[in-house]
């Protein structure tokens, strides 16, 4: 079975993200939106890659030490929870499902939490 296929996205916390938004446009050229991040196009398969910094007091990548999490792209979001769980992982119960795809979490063993997305048909 296939599993991870790509980055989908890295995410990490800030104590102060205004300014290390500014810093990143200012120094790197990213060209950070309103919304908090950027979505860099992959050039070869019509997909994207998003970058974002989130507060440090955010909730949404885990409760872990780790100031970051990182997205990976997957077909089968299903099929790879129930593998995962079969293995023992410690995944997430709740799993999204929007307009933006499917998603899930599992948490690695020394406490990070992976998002596991699955993006909707024609992705």
């Amino acid at each position: 079975m296939e599993r991870v296929t790509g980055i989908g996205g890295i995410f990490f916390k800030a104590r102060d993200p205004e300014m290390l938004r500014n810093w990143y446009r200012d120094h790197l050229g990213i060209d950070v939106q309103s919304w908090g991040g950027t979505v860099f196009p992959w050039t070869d398969a019509g997909g994207m890659t998003t970058w974002s910094i989130f507060p440090a007091t955010t909730e949404y990548l885990g409760s872990g030490p780790s100031p970051f999490m990182v997205n990976y792209r997957v077909k089968d979001l299903a099929a790879l929870i129930a593998a995962l769980r079969e293995e023992g992982c410690a995944v997430d119960e709740k799993v999204d499902e929007s307009e933006y795809g499917k998603f899930g979490w599992v948490t690695d063993p020394e406490g990070n939490r992976i998002e596991l997305w699955e993006p909707p048909a024609g992705q």
